[in-house]
C-alpha cells in the first residue's frame, strides 16, 4: 500500500488467532501500529510474542466485546495512548454451539452468539466513532461470513448474527457520514486457520481433492486472502467504496454441486 499505513492506528478484535491473527500481521507489516484485542489471554500473549519477533508494532488489550463497559474501557485506553483510531476491524466471533438441533438450542446459547458476533461490532463502532473522527480517511471493516447468505443445518446463532452484521454494515455506512467514516464488510468462505492458532493449538491442514474441487479456484482460502482485501478496503484507494460486502470464497458459493 506504498506506506499508506505507516503510523496508522488499527484495532482488530479477535486478533489473536485465525483470520484476526492474519490481519494483524498484514497491517503490522505495512507499518501500522496494530492493537489486537481478544478474550483469550494466552492466545493474545502468544500472538503478541509471535508478531514482536518479526519486529512488528503491536499491542494486546484484552476485551470481551459483548460487554459495553469493557468496550468503553478499551476505547478510553486507546484514546489515552494514541489519541485517535484510523481503522476498526470487527473480526471477533464465536460459533459455539455450532450444530445443535433447534429443539435443543437454549435461548442463552443463541443470545451469547449474537452478543459477541453482532452486539460486539455495534458496541465497538459506537465507542470507536469519536476516535475515528479524529483520523484522516477512517474506516470500519466488518468480517462477516458467507453463512449470512447460505446455511448448514443447525447453525442458527452464527448464521443469524452474520446476516445481522451484513445489515449493520450498510446501516453504519449511511449513518456515519458527518464526518465521513467508510464502512464495508468482507464475507469469507472456507478459510483454513489451523496454522494460525496459538502455538499449542496449531494444526497442519489437510484438504482432500473434494475439498479443493468445491472451489473454482482449486483450493481452500487462507487468512492472507482476507488480509489482502482488507488492506485495500481500509485504504484511501477504496475511497469511493462504502456500504459494500466483498465475498471472498474462491467462488464456492456460485458453484452448483450435484451429488450422484
Amino acid at each position: 500500500m506504498q506506506n499508506y499505513y505507516t503510523s496508522k492506528i488499527v484495532l482488530i478484535t479477535g486478533g489473536a488467532q485465525g483470520i484476526g491473527r492474519g490481519l494483524a500481521q498484514a497491517f503490522a507489516l505495512e507499518k501500522a501500529q496494530v492493537i489486537i484485542t481478544d478474550l483469550d489471554w494466552d492466545a493474545g500473549a502468544d500472538a503478541l510474542g509471535w508478531l514482536r519477533k518479526q519486529n512488528l508494532m503491536v499491542e494486546f488489550m484484552p476485551c470481551d466485546v459483548s460487554k459495553e463497559e469493557q468496550v468503553q474501557q478499551l476505547m478510553n485506553k486507546i484514546r489515552q495512548q494514541h489519541g485517535r483510531l484510523d481503522v476498526l476491524i470487527n473480526n471477533a466471533a464465536i460459533a459455539s454451539p455450532a450444530r445443535k438441533p433447534l429443539g435443543q438450542m437454549r435461548v442463552e446459547e443463541f443470545d451469547q452468539v449474537l452478543a459477541v458476533n453482532l452486539r460486539g461490532p455495534f458496541l465497538c463502532a459506537k465507542y470507536a466513532v469519536p476516535l475515528l473522527e479524529k483520523a484522516t480517511n477512517p474506516a470500519i471493516l466488518n468480517i462477516t461470513s458467507t453463512r449470512a447468505f447460505m446455511s448448514e443445518p443447525n447453525t442458527f446463532g452464527y448464521t443469524a448474527s452474520k446476516g445481522g452484521l451484513e445489515a449493520l454494515t450498510h446501516s453504519l455506512a449511511v449513518s456515519l457520514t458527518q464526518p465521513m467514516i467508510r464502512v464495508n464488510a468482507i464475507s469469507p468462505g472456507w478459510i483454513e486457520t489451523g496454522s494460525w492458532q496459538r502455538e499449542g493449538m496449531k494444526t497442519e491442514p489437510h484438504h482432500s481433492p473434494q475439498d479443493k474441487d468445491q472451489h473454482p479456484v482449486g483450493r481452500v482460502g487462507t487468512p492472507e486472502d482476507i488480509a489482502e482485501a482488507a488492506l485495500f478496503l481500509c485504504s484511501d484507494k477504496a475511497g469511493f467504496i462504502s456500504g459494500q460486502s466483498l465475498t471472498i470464497d474462491g467462488g464456492m458459493t456460485v458453484k452448483m454441486i450435484y451429488h450422484e
